[in-house]
């Protein structure tokens, strides 16, 4: 596994490429929440009229040893943007392209509560566009010579309060989304059914986070670590695992509209226990 130093060296030999503003620890190594064997995240603050790419694979081939490929801004999608996968001393290392201003725009809409979902590559709920507010404010900047993280997450702790709004209103479209679920169950269309339940329990999921004051970077574990927010929950993320795994294949219609209702059911006293702290 990749050793602390050698971490920082790989963050020194990238920052110094031109255009490299800023490098920072993302992801579950940033939170404490990382297993033996995740993957390194590396969030690369990026100016975008100065950004030297052929230096950013000369950099990548040098630090992996072997090359690499290495997709510039846009070329991992719109949103996820670019950067590269190496493997430094046996681990998973990946360097992720973030333009500045981008960061910096997205910042004041989390700030002002607003958000949008896009879709995007490796994101089957979409990509919630504040995202980038969010891991610019949970990261651990390892090279940050003009201190522009420390200045891009200045606002954001605490957790912006007309954000929280916002993803709590949000919950009518869980609602929504469940409801015609509901409507379906005759049909037995499974997919579609799951598809549903799932969805809008991530929603509410992101809505109890966000009463949580807890950042989200990505849907990977957002449901079941509401368990882990210092909130009483209702018991949400045990529930949510309970309702989601009565979706079985096995199913009468009339279990299937069982299974349904009780996502539905969760939904609204998702909404009903925000609203009352909201």
């Amino acid at each position: 596994m990749i050793s602390d130093d050698a971490l920082q060296q790989v963050a020194e030999r990238v920052a110094a490429v031109p255009g490299i503003r800023a490098v920072a620890l993302g992801g579950s190594r940033a939170r404490g929440t990382h297993h033996a064997d995740s993957d390194v995240d590396l969030g690369l603050t990026y100016d975008a009229a100065a950004l030297d790419l052929p230096a950013l694979r000369t950099a990548a081939r040098e630090i992996a040893g072997t090359p690499v490929d290495v997709a510039g801004p846009g070329g991992w999608g719109p949103w996820v943007d670019g950067g590269a996968w190496l493997t430094v001393d046996g681990t998973a290392v990946d360097l992720i392209l973030r333009d500045a201003d981008r960061v910096r725009e997205q910042r004041d809409r989390a700030i002002r509560g607003q958000f949008a979902v896009h879709q995007q590559t490796g994101h089957p709920l979409g990509f919630l566009d504040v995202t980038y507010a969010a891991e610019v404010a949970t990261c651990r900047p390892l090279v940050d010579p003009d201190d522009l993280l420390d200045e891009l997450r200045a606002d954001l702790s605490p957790y912006p309060r007309a954000l929280r709004d916002a993803l709590v209103e949000h919950l009518w479209n869980a609602d929504f989304i469940v409801g015609g679920a509901a409507k379906a169950t005759s049909r037995g269309d499974l997919a579609y059914l799951q598809l549903c339940c799932t969805t809008a329990l991530m929603w509410c999921a992101h809505a109890w986070h966000a009463e949580a004051g807890v950042w989200v970077t990505n849907e990977k574990g957002i449901v079941p670590e509401v368990a882990r927010l210092p909130l009483d929950t209702q018991d949400f993320s045990a529930r949510a695992t309970t309702a989601l795994a009565g979706l079985g294949p096995d199913l009468s219609p009339d279990g299937l509209e069982a299974a349904v209702r009780t996502v539905r059911e969760l939904v609204t006293a998702t909404q009903e226990v925000l609203a009352d702290e909201g």
